[in-house]
């Protein structure tokens, strides 16, 4: 695979504001893989991936229009880690596939940012040149999800238990961004972020980062980032 200049693996859990950086990163410049709309496509209506699904799950699956019955498969999934592996194991290869034709696309004078909700989950970290996790408070995650989604307060803290901890994603960061002061103050950091990590390695081949500290970042960049 043709690799970029610079390949962030991108993280955080559900309603860290992690959408808010990728849209940052891709104003600055970053060519973004969103895993999520490739999840999407990957079992888009006619699709191969779609037929798997519905052989694997049953009819209940797909509904009327053709398309995945995503309400249908998320319960189902939920409730039962049997078929949700069975899920996973169809979805997940395609939209590695898709992502690598992607990134190789891109060329070797790109940045490229995966943004992939489940990095840390399907143990992905050691596939990029920099891991970048957004993190923010539990209890304003929950608020989010329940004012801007929709769900219920057990539904919303039900997708937090079932994704890694704050914890795990820490010990997979190399650079971590606390989103705890707003929506400006996030993409100011997210700048900072760039300026730090990302202009030097456009300018031509540098020295190792020592990490440290720029706004609410913070970095301890791997062996040759």
């Amino acid at each position: 695979m043709v690799r970029p200049r610079l390949h962030i693996g991108l993280t955080g859990g559900i309603a860290s504001g992690k959408s808010t950086v990728a849209a940052e990163l891709s104003a600055l410049g970053a060519i973004v893989v969103d895993a999520d709309a490739l999840s999407r496509a990957v079992v888009a209506p006619g699709s191969e991936g779609l037929r798997r699904v519905g052989e694997a799950l049953g009819p209940t699956a797909i509904a009327a229009d053709g398309s995945m019955d995503r309400a249908a498969v998320g319960k189902l999934v939920f409730a039962d880690a049997e078929a949700r592996a069975r899920l996973n194991g169809i979805i997940h290869p395609l939209v590695r596939a898709e992502g690598q034709r992607l990134v190789t696309e891109a060329g070797p004078d790109s940045v490229v940012v995966q943004d992939v909700p489940l990095l840390v989950e399907t143990g992905q970290a050691d596939s990029y040149d920099l891991v970048l996790v957004v993190e923010a408070d539990p209890e304003e995650r929950v608020a989010r999800m329940v004012r801007d989604r929709g769900m219920t307060e057990a539904d919303a803290r039900a997708r937090i238990a079932a994704q890694a901890t704050d914890g795990q994603r820490r010990a997979a960061a190399d650079v971590l961004i606390v989103n705890d002061a707003g929506l400006e103050d996030l993409r100011r950091t997210t700048r900072c972020f760039w300026e730090q990590y990302v202009a030097p390695r456009l300018q031509g081949p540098t020295s190792r980062s020592q990490g440290g500290q720029t706004g609410g970042t913070t970095g301890r960049p791997k062996d040759g980032a």
